[in-house]
């Protein structure tokens, strides 16, 4: 790999670093399709061990700097961490035996999807009520600026839908967050910036199982020098996006970021 393809990766790495610590979603969506049309020949399973190891080292990153901010729910990160591990190891072995023409079509559909979620841009406990009938636990965080935040959810909600997230982002390399992140605001409760730092830390378990499976497997051999290089621009993009976190908002950039993924989602559906 030539020194200008090394530069262009570090600086594509930064970028997805920033936004995805940013809005919570770990970069891999940002990040899988952009593999897709970079690497047109390069079989899906290689594509996603790079895509989740960049995505653990976004979210390793930003959960340090999430830590540093006192804005992660611990208790509910680690239970939920370890919901999405099953569906994590089962989507990583499944990709080895997807056809790329189907992966494309699969990730195009998610493509669509995650737009729309995007411009829709969920409201915390949305449909909260609907979800967390029952019995709920609740949750206490206090920042480091003082700022508290108390809520509640159903536990066992949240643990089925992080082992769905587990399964598809380690199956299609995204990560997940883009999807936590939603369902954590509108379906569990969860103040946004908590919902942001807590999907990280849930993030780096998770992409860390399926990137493990991947090296078993043998998949990663071929990507780690790209892995590598995008790697070490995510790590100091996670800084940056996590120091500008409930500084900055994203509205404009989210809803461009959206119509972008519908247009790439429909070009891999139709390739």
């Amino acid at each position: 790999m030539d020194l200008l393809s090394v530069l262009l990766l570090v600086g594509l790495g930064f970028f997805i670093g920033t936004f995805g610590t940013l809005i919570g979603a770990g970069g891999g969506f940002i990040l899988m399709p952009l593999l897709l049309l970079m690497y047109p020949d390069m079989p899906p399973d290689v594509l996603t061990s790079i895509s989740l190891s960049v995505v653990f080292l976004n979210a390793t990153s930003g959960s340090i700097a999430y830590a540093r901010k006192k804005r992660i729910d611990y208790r509910s990160a680690i239970i939920f961490a370890v919901a999405t591990l099953p569906g994590a190891v089962a989507g990583a072995m499944i990709t080895t035996v997807i056809s790329r023409h189907a992966f494309n079509i699969i990730l195009g559909l998610l493509l669509i999807a995650v737009s729309v979620f995007l411009m829709l841009k969920p409201q915390q406990g949305a449909y909260a009520a609907k979800m967390n009938r029952g019995r709920c636990v609740d949750r206490h965080v206090v920042e480091r600026n003082g700022e508290e935040h108390r809520f509640s959810f159903n536990i066992w909600t949240g643990i089925l839908i992080s082992f769905a997230v587990g399964f598809l982002s380690s199956l299609l390399g995204i990560g997940g967050g883009i999807i936590h992140v939603p369902a954590l605001i509108s379906l569990l409760n969860f103040p946004i910036h908590i919902a942001t730092a807590t999907s990280h830390l849930i993030l780096a378990v998770m992409a860390l199982a399926g990137t493990v499976v991947h090296i078993i497997q043998g998949s990663f051999q071929q990507g780690w020098q790209t892995a590598a290089a995008i790697g070490a621009g995510v790590i100091m993009g996670a800084q940056l996006g996590a120091g500008l976190s409930g500084k900055v908002k994203p509205k404009g950039i989210i809803l461009a970021l959206a119509g972008a993924l519908l247009i790439v989602g429909v070009r891999l559906i139709f390739a």
